[in-house]
């Protein structure tokens, strides 16, 4: 896949850097997937939340963070919505931001 707004996560780690090694993971392994459909996410990630808009949630760190991104299955394409504490995601409509 291909993974959108890096810079994004950077920041946020260079701000929680005990989320670094978390996110860096998840992008590495997002880059290796190929994903075609929900189901092909949540074969790796089981406790990710599939919701409307092609939106899908990812609990970071043991589920202290939130990691919302928008999924583009036809262009292999995953696009970084938002990242940020359970408190922040509480604030936010994550099917449509």
């Amino acid at each position: 896949m291909r993974v959108i707004a890096l810079k994004t996560l950077r920041r946020f780690w260079e701000s929680h850097p005990n989320a670094r090694q978390s996110l860096q993971a998840w992008y590495q392994d997002t880059l290796h997937a190929t994903w075609k459909s929900p189901a092909d996410i949540k074969n790796l990630y089981r406790n990710a939340s599939i919701l409307a808009n092609n939106r899908v949630v990812f609990n970071i760190k043991g589920n202290r963070y939130r990691l919302v991104v928008a999924v583009q299955y036809q262009f292999g394409i995953v696009r970084v919505r938002f990242v940020g504490t359970h408190s922040e995601y509480d604030k936010i409509d994550a099917t449509w931001i």
